[in-house]
């Protein structure tokens, strides 16, 4: 089989071919094991992408790094041979959370992960409006008569694709939390201590749940079972050569833009779900009164509003709503509007990143707390994580319900919002409700 390594082709001129044709139906779990690495997941309700291998990969680091990527990938795209619309050439990938983040190498769990890196597959397999699309890409002066065999390769490949039986939960021997328990509730007992002294107005503290494995982690059988217990998630997994598998099912889209029109959401504020109707619905009212709550929330639409200032003056906010999940209920509000001009998805993506949500508020103040409380490394926890294509178009999530896994260690994510009446039980009690999608499919 031809190898579809990457082709380190972001120069600007270089030509890109792109070429597709439909097929049948199949696994997402038997292509992902028919793919090389880098191997990405994308599933959002409307399409599901299963992808893998390198015709290009973009990197960058440090605070430029979301217009680093948005200028490299406008010369990529430039010279672009597509024979088809759904054969389009869409960039997956993300961000790390801080500008700091660089790829730490060695025995680090985010080895691997620089600031940001986005790929464009070889091959991307698009389930989308009942039809099954194969899509393959080259770069390079031959880059027609190389993306069109490996059309007719995958052709074949996807016809004689094997049946590979899902493995089970790999089980879990050993789980440690970094911090522990007490030192969690004096990091919540000085943040709140910085928010009645006026320095800041909310932070997003986050541990991480490392848990030891009776076996390595499938991440594409997990993403299979986030799938059906989680459907109405962003499901995603990036997964580059020599490196551990970053994936998870995230509520929360941080932007979607196509054209003009644009959509976000907030959502903050969060409780448990409950045993029968009658308290599952005791608990939403209890959600909706909470003042901690609605005043968490309200941070966050207030600041979406103004972080998009400079791109629209038609914004819509929609009424604010409980968003049930299998495990825990969030309040969500959604907004959607007309962006003033054709911004790239990634202008928007940076503007809004970090969200109150994950971060905090005044941003600058949240930002310096994390990186004196947190005693871990984020990586691309919390981040922006998704697509975008030659247009600007795109939709990126925040990679939350998240997990970075490597061999028989699988390192979990969850973070709570902190205010000035935060309650350290309440705030360790929500962390273990968010650690759940994943946990529920390693145990």
């Amino acid at each position: 089989m031809e190898s579809t390594g990457d082709e380190h082709a972001a120069q600007t001129g270089r030509p890109v071919a792109v070429r597709s044709c439909r097929v049948d139906a199949a696994s997402p779990r038997d292509i992902v094991s028919a793919l090389e690495c880098p191997r990405l997941v994308w599933a959002d309700g409307s399409e599901r992408i299963v992808a893998g291998g390198a015709a290009a990969t973009l990197t960058a680091d440090g605070s430029e790094r979301f217009s680093t990527v948005q200028q490299e990938a406008t010369a990529l795209l430039a010279n672009v041979s597509a024979d088809s619309k759904p054969a389009r050439p869409r960039l997956y990938g993300g961000f790390a959370f801080t500008d700091t983040h660089t790829d730490p190498g060695g025995e680090n769990p985010w080895a691997g992960y620089p600031g940001a890196e986005f790929v464009l597959p070889a091959v991307q397999i698009v389930e989308a409006d009942g039809e099954t699309w194969l899509t393959t890409a080259a770069t390079g002066p031959d880059s027609t008569q190389r993306a069109e065999a490996r059309l007719r390769q995958y052709q074949e490949t996807l016809v004689e694709l094997p049946a590979v039986e899902p493995s089970g939960p790999p089980g879990i021997t050993e789980r440690s939390y970094e911090p522990p328990r007490e030192d969690w509730q004096r990091e919540i007992e000085e943040a709140t201590a910085r928010i009645r002294d006026g320095q800041l107005s909310k932070v997003v503290l986050a541990q991480a749940l490392t848990a030891e494995l009776a076996s390595p982690v499938e991440p594409a059988d997990v993403l299979g079972r986030l799938a059906e217990s989680y459907p109405d998630c962003f499901q995603f997994l990036f997964e580059p050569a020599d490196a551990g598998s970053f994936f998870g099912a995230t509520p929360e889209r941080l932007v979607s833009v196509d054209g003009t029109t644009f959509k976000t959401e907030a959502l903050a504020g969060s409780i448990g779900r409950g045993e029968t109707v009658e308290e599952d619905e005791w608990l939403a009212s209890q959600l909706q009164e909470s003042d901690k709550n609605t005043h968490e929330h309200e941070i966050v639409v207030e600041t979406i509003q103004n972080q998009l200032d400079p791109f629209t003056s038609d914004i819509t906010t929609g009424a604010r709503q409980i968003r049930k999940l299998a495990n825990v209920q969030h309040l969500q509000t959604p907004l959607q509007g007309t962006l003033d001009e054709e911004y790239h998805v990634l202008e928007l993506v940076e503007a809004l990143h970090p969200t109150p949500a994950v971060g905090g508020l005044p941003p600058e103040q949240a930002l310096e707390t994390i990186r004196e409380t947190e005693v871990f490394d984020r990586g691309w926890y919390a981040a922006p994580i998704g697509w975008f294509d030659g247009d600007g178009n795109g939709t990126f999530s925040v990679a939350i319900r998240s997990a970075l896994a490597r061999e028989r260690q699988a390192t979990l994510f969850a973070g709570a919002g902190i205010v000035a009446d935060s309650d350290p039980d309440e705030e360790w009690d929500e962390l273990q409700l968010k650690y759940r999608p994943i946990l529920d499919e390693l145990v």
